[in-house]
């Protein structure tokens, strides 16, 4: 999740999300509760109080586990055997009337509440967990699945997106060094009506996590119609649609890369603009130009991306990588958290 350039950056922003997890006070559930390093995570997160767990798996097995690697806080957390639920008939009759209608039948809906991925999910719908992260043993597309069937996407958004926020050692860029870069991790099929709609969650981030208040940057290769192609008509049709949504944005497209953060190239291709020259949110045209862009950020400005954070569901279900280490889950715990209460 975290790949560190900018030790001093990225230490002072997962610090601050921590710190704000504390104060929020939010149940977070964790779907692969047996897995080692989940479970050694949770450890950790209940010690220092950034939430409240929820485990999903066998209590006897997840116990043992627990013993086996000295945890100490592990009975703090609610535990859910999935298999043996007392509430599993509940959950199988919820599951059902939401998916009745694309022919979901209630043996099936009794099956899929086995899984932890649709239990955890339903968890969330029914307000017994404000968010989830998971993935540590589940493919992305797995994960997604139930979250989009269950909990679904945020009023007025259909696109969920992946912000990462960019910490840099040079702390000239964004705001003290600190940039929010999307989407980078989730859409390869966005219309101009999504990305206005990851514009919109996009300042969401920036303010609730990266804890700066947004100025985005709706990039293209053409700056305030240097350039006539329809590429260009997306974005500046997508600039237009964000702020309809969002009156309040401060937010400006088409812009150039250098013109968005440059303050000198941005008195010369775009004088008076609220943003061009001093843009703290990079939004990218394309899936492939923000996954590429910051990845070429991350490697050759030595900066650090915390995340994907996942946006657009109406609560934050988060994926880790496969590869992810004890202290990712921790810090996308508390990240999750800050999602979750909006602050």
């Amino acid at each position: 999740m975290v790949q560190r350039s900018a030790e001093k950056n990225i230490m002072s922003i997962i610090d601050q999300i921590k710190e704000k997890a504390k104060t929020v006070n939010k149940r977070i559930v964790l779907a692969e509760g047996e897995e080692e390093r989940t479970l050694k995570a949770a450890d950790i997160i209940l010690e220092k109080g950034y939430a409240g767990i929820v485990l999903l798996g066998n209590k006897a097995t997840i116990e043992a586990e627990a013993k086996e690697w000295n945890l100490k806080n592990i009975d703090k957390a609610e535990i859910i055997d999935p298999m043996d639920n007392p509430k599993k008939e509940f959950y199988a009759e919820m599951l059902y009337e939401i998916r009745k209608k694309k022919g979901m039948t209630i043996e099936e809906a009794r099956k899929l509440v086995e899984d932890p991925l649709y239990l955890a999910t339903l968890l969330i719908k029914n307000g017994d967990a404000d968010g989830e992260v998971t993935g540590a043993q589940h493919a992305t597309g797995d994960v997604l699945r139930p979250a989009f069937q269950i909990v679904k996407t945020l009023p007025g958004i259909s696109v969920v997106s992946g912000a990462f926020i960019m910490c840099f050692p040079d702390k000239k860029w964004g705001d003290n060094g600190i940039m929010v870069f999307a989407d980078c991790a989730a859409d390869p099929n966005t219309d101009e009506n999504k990305l206005a709609q990851i514009a919109v969650v996009t300042a969401k981030t920036a303010r609730n996590i990266a804890g700066i208040e947004p100025r985005i940057a709706m990039l293209s290769f053409s700056t305030k119609g240097s350039a006539k192609h329809e590429l260009v008509d997306k974005v500046v049709n997508a600039t237009r649609i964000a702020k309809e949504m969002d009156p309040t944005l401060v937010i400006d497209g088409d812009l150039q890369a250098d013109a968005a953060i440059i303050p000198s190239v941005a008195e010369k291709k775009a004088p008076g603009s609220p943003v061009a020259g001093k843009a703290n949110v990079l939004v990218f045209p394309s899936l492939e130009v923000g996954n590429i862009a910051y990845k070429l950020v991350q490697r050759m400005a030595g900066a650090d991306a915390v995340g994907p954070v996942m946006q657009g569901m109406a609560a934050p279900i988060n994926d880790l990588s496969r590869g992810c280490s004890v202290e990712d889950i921790v810090s996308l715990v508390a990240i999750t958290a800050c999602q979750a209460a909006g602050k």
